[in-house]
């Protein structure tokens, strides 16, 4: 299953490489595209065949051209998400929904019954968090989120502040042929429909938010980041938002500097991409202090209760 999901993100992917090139362009090597679309060399070639049963490429060999405009239905997001991904994003939506706070109990079979998962995939996902000491397992308990110490975060946020600088500088120096613009253009549009809605929908800019810093982030991968990154989802678009105050007018700020921040990357100026990510990022860091002290001010928790609860 992990290889299929594998390979249809990957021939969505494709399909915009194909687009971008254009019929009758040449497509890049093997190499290029495993690079391009994060995939080996097997997953490509798969991915390549199945466009070429669609009369999308044709060729032989290394040699490879766009034949026709793609015009074949993509595969279903859902399908192109691994589980484990996809039960991130249900908890993170909890996390905010809910109004989690800490002490709250998270019970793994209320979470699977909710998120129509097995088990397993909870447990696995909330073991990633234990090891940062933010959930603990209490025996006969289940689990409970302990939350954050204002420390702990803002080392967190020196990290993610060193890599998306250079992944955002790495991102705008993209070939023009990259899928990463198109995608960028696409986040675009989805920020201007939430901004012109954002009195209505303000509490949906915590997954376009995760979903555009992870964009940003991938232009430069790194493993090791990569796997702290779902502690800095958490942290960054839950714990900062139980100050429920001015919610809706942070989340308004931050759309349009998203904005700002993208047409900088579509400009493609390596100075004004600096510019635009480090406004951002101490915007989000100013934000994350006043959350953290507050909360360290031992300001009563309000929501609490098990996961899962109507």
């Amino acid at each position: 299953m992990k290889s299929d999901t594998v390979f249809k993100r990957a021939f969505n992917d494709a399909l915009d490489v194909v687009a971008a090139l254009g019929v009758g362009e040449s497509l890049p090597s093997e190499s290029v595209m495993s690079a391009r679309l994060g995939v080996s060399r097997t997953t490509v070639r798969k991915v390549l065949a199945r466009l070429a049963a669609g009369g999308i490429v044709a060729g032989s060999g290394r040699h490879k051209v766009v034949r026709a405009v793609p015009d074949v239905p993509r595969f279903p997001k859902a399908e192109t998400v691994p589980m484990a991904a996809q039960v991130e994003a249900r908890f993170m939506e909890w996390m905010l929904r809910d109004d989690a706070r800490p002490g709250t109990v998270i019970n793994e079979l209320e979470l699977a019954r909710q998120f129509g998962v097995a088990t397993t995939g909870i447990r696995e996902f909330l073991n990633r968090f234990q090891r940062f000491g933010l959930i603990e397992k209490r025996p006969n308990a289940g689990w409970v989120f302990k939350g954050f110490t204002p420390a702990f975060a803002l080392e967190l946020f020196e990290i993610r502040e060193m890599f998306e600088l250079r992944s955002a500088r790495t991102f705008a120096a993209a070939p023009g042929g990259s899928p990463f613009w198109s995608q960028l253009e696409a986040m675009r549009t989805e920020h201007v429909a939430l901004l012109a809605e954002v009195d209505r929908r303000y509490h949906d800019f915590s997954d376009l938010d995760s979903r555009f810093h992870r964009l940003i982030n991938s232009a430069a991968p790194n493993r090791f980041i990569d796997s702290f990154y779902d502690i800095i989802t958490l942290i960054f678009h839950y714990h900062y938002q139980w100050n429920k105050r001015d919610e809706r007018q942070r989340n308004e700020t931050a759309i349009r500097e998203h904005l700002t921040y993208i047409d900088a990357l579509l400009g493609r100026n390596a100075s004004i991409v600096e510019l635009a990510c480090r406004a951002h990022l101490a915007s989000a860091r100013e934000t994350l202090i006043r959350s953290t002290q507050e909360g360290a001010e031992g300001r009563p928790p309000r929501g609490r209760g098990r996961a899962g609860s109507a």
